[in-house]
């Protein structure tokens, strides 16, 4: 009988065999002990959270110093000028505050509103302020304007020998109606003038002149009517120093649609000198 199926031989015992070494452990079967973790430097992370709430500080900060500072000024100006407790007044500041309270000093108040009345002329009003001090002291300086309407410049002219029964707005004139009084007839009269100003003053250019409805050479009137003629077509300066408060000088005045626009020169010594806020006083 033929052995078709060989056997295999078993392995002789006294020969090395290679030993599988299993990864991490040793060759004689012990395991290596895991590296340690390195920790993660939380300090960036930490510094990035005190940066925000910093930051986010700030912003509520300026929040609320915009929020709270336009009713603080606005109660003194209306206390400082004696206006009614309800007077309309919107203020806003320039600029980023918080450096600006920390110095005590303001770079820039805008101040305006659509009527206040002072020293008898009522119009709408819009001054910036610069350098305000927050512990007392004068002004860096202010400029603006005040709007008033024909019944209001009518106001301004009616100390003048000018006919003055109505006024009416022409940009960039305005017209006088009245009457002058000749051989004692009353002689209705229209004289359109160009407003400005010069040194504080309300100056007045003539520019057309009717008489009893008739157009005349405003050259030639002066001496057909002599002292009366020379009164109306030359330019004429009015002070109306007495009709403002002492710290506003006049710079500058046009006619603007249906309003006389009035520049204004505001003395920074108005915030501490209370006798700027009185009437000024025209040279007799």
């Amino acid at each position: 009988m033929s052995d078709d199926n060989h056997t295999l031989p078993y392995p002789d015992s006294s020969a090395e065999h290679p030993t599988l070494v299993i990864p991490g452990s040793d060759a004689d079967g012990t395991t290596d002990a895991a590296p340690p973790k390195r920790r993660r430097r939380r300090w960036p992370w930490v510094l990035l959270i005190i940066v925000v709430l910093l930051a986010a500080l700030v912003v509520a900060a300026e929040f609320i110093a915009r929020s709270i500072l336009p009713g603080i000024v606005r109660s003194l100006v209306i206390e400082q000028l004696d206006l009614p407790a309800d007077q309309q007044l919107d203020v806003a500041a320039e600029g980023i505050l918080l450096p600006q309270l920390i110095g005590g000093r303001l770079d820039e108040l805008h101040l305006s509103t659509d009527a206040v009345t002072l020293e008898g002329i009522t119009g709408a009003a819009d001054v910036t302020a610069t350098g305000i001090p927050l512990r007392g002291g004068d002004l860096g300086g202010a400029s603006g304007t005040i709007r008033i309407d024909q019944a209001e410049f009518t106001t301004l002219l009616a100390g003048t020998d000018l006919p003055v029964d109505s006024v009416e707005f022409d940009a960039p004139n305005t017209t006088l109606g009245g009457s002058f009084t000749v051989f004692g007839a009353a002689v209705p009269i229209t004289l359109t003038l160009t407003p400005g100003a010069a040194e504080g003053d309300l100056e007045l250019t003539p520019v057309g002149l009717s008489i009893g409805g008739l157009d005349v050479d405003v050259d030639g009137v002066g001496s057909m009517l002599g002292s009366v003629g020379d009164s109306l077509t030359q330019t004429q300066r009015i002070c109306i120093a007495d009709q403002l408060p002492a710290g506003l000088t006049l710079t500058g005045l046009e006619i603007s649609g249906s309003a006389a626009v009035i520049d204004i020169d505001v003395d920074g010594a108005i915030a501490t000198d209370p006798a700027l806020l009185e009437k000024g006083v025209c040279p007799s």
